[in-house]
């Protein structure tokens, strides 16, 4: 029983049928929403039931497997643990069918995974990369074949339930976010964890050691610790000297790269390339593999994306920030005076850090979406004058507002510190919706 037809539950439901098993395919919307991914399936022995999830669906059902996109405390799931029924999901079965011989890497953290998951990718030039950065690698395990390294991006969401933890797992960072699911940070860190709890003795777990978050969980590793930090030397992993970035093996550091080998903008991106060194060095990359796979990157989409310069002023497109803490990151990578947009969904977060920044460094905040209110109040709250302030309905109002405000040398930053839900499919459909709008002003 599959839950969700979202991208990982449609690769899931394509594997396990291969397999021979029995699937059905569950979700809330009807089957009119849902035309593309009942299409994907289309010629496969899967029955689907469409527009709700009863009970019922647990008659016969001998394991329960849930999208990324729903919660493990949907009624559905407490009945099947209730009925003693195991809960599931794509990465979780994928972990139990990898091949012998081929080594996992898993990623995960508040910020910065997709970004540091690419560029493992790229130093170990590894040819499966994916999990939660888009790409479900379980329709990969009949390509896989020893000494074959896979990288995959781990999201709260898929570790809660899981109980197997990857060889090589890193945690870059564990900082508010998605307390809109989880309810606290304390349940949010414990999903976190599981990346960790799992692994065994001969496992390496990678932290970034200027996180409290990611340190705390420390003392779950069973295996080897390395280490990534801008703030000073460590024995393993990678750390910043100056404007080097070094790797240490048992205390002996040797540079890797430059500051001026990385293309991206931010503090918080010296700090991905470090985490990807640390990782690549214990998948055994190459200190040459890990430069050539560093110079040349310049990011992924919707992460401090330059979309265009029009009349002298830069527009950005950061709609991966979902989070306050993520705008933050981004505003202290700019010099530049800033028209900052914000909105969107709110996940419970705190946004008063924000608000001060915002204070201090924004020219203007344009605040669109659901979350305009909320946002705007903790604006207020912190002193940035109605001046400074401005409120609309949709991102593409804000496009234009932005547009009307922005001079010469002016940076216009979409990073919305907001999930898209209530006005776009998720971030990518945003950050899209963003470029079509900038491009066509």
């Amino acid at each position: 029983m599959i839950l969700g037809l979202a991208r990982q539950g449609v690769a899931l439901a394509r594997y396990l049928a291969e397999q021979g098993a029995q699937v059905v395919m569950s979700d809330r919307q009807p089957a009119a929403q849902l035309a593309e991914p009942i299409a994907a399936l289309s010629g496969w022995p899967i029955e689907f039931a469409l527009g709700g999830h009863p009970a019922s669906l647990l008659d016969g059902a001998s394991l329960l497997c849930l999208s990324g996109g729903v919660p493990a405390d949907v009624p559905l799931a407490r009945q099947a643990v209730a009925a003693g029924i195991p809960l599931s999901n794509d990465s979780q079965i994928f972990l139990e069918a990898v091949p012998a011989g081929v080594q996992v890497v898993g990623i995960t953290g508040s910020a910065g995974k997709t970004t540091t998951t690419t560029l493992v990718g790229r130093m170990c030039q590894a040819k499966f990369v994916g999990g939660n950065i888009g790409r479900p690698l379980i329709g990969d395990l009949n390509a896989m074949r020893p000494g074959d390294t896979v990288v995959m991006e781990l999201s709260s969401f898929q570790l809660e339930i899981m109980t197997l933890s990857p060889h090589i797992a890193a945690v870059l960072n564990v900082t508010p976010n998605h307390l809109d699911r989880h309810g606290s940070m304390a349940a949010y860190a414990e999903a976190k964890s599981h990346i960790l709890r799992h692994q065994g003795l001969d496992g390496v777990a990678v932290l970034g050691r200027d996180d409290p978050g990611a340190m705390a969980l420390a003392p779950l590793a069973r295996g080897r610790l390395h280490y990534f930090s801008a703030q000073g030397p460590v024995d393993d992993g990678a750390f910043l000297d100056g404007a080097r970035l070094m790797l240490a093996r048992g205390g002996q550091a040797a540079e890797v790269a430059a500051l001026a080998d990385i293309e991206l903008r931010g503090q918080h991106n010296v700090l991905n390339a470090l985490a990807a060194i640390a990782i690549s060095a214990a998948a055994g990359a190459t200190p040459e593999a890990m430069r050539a796979g560093l110079v040349g990157f310049r990011g992924v989409a919707h992460r401090l994306e330059l979309v265009r310069e029009r009349g002298g002023v830069r527009w950005y497109n950061d709609s991966i920030a979902t989070a306050p803490e993520r705008v933050i990151a981004a505003l202290r990578s700019f010099d530049e005076p800033i028209i900052l947009l914000l909105g969107g969904r709110d996940k419970n977060l705190p946004w008063a850090d924000l608000a001060r920044l915002v204070r201090e460094r924004v020219k203007t905040a344009v605040l669109f979406g659901q979350a305009g209110p909320l946002i705007e109040q903790a604006l207020a709250d912190a002193g940035v004058p109605v001046s400074r302030r401005l409120r609309f309905d949709s991102l593409a109002e804000a496009v234009q507002a932005a547009a009307r405000l922005a001079q010469a040398g002016d940076v216009v930053l979409l990073s919305p510190g907001a999930t898209g839900y209530d006005e776009f499919k998720d971030f990518a459909e945003r950050g899209e919706k963003f470029r079509q709008a900038v491009m066509a002003l």
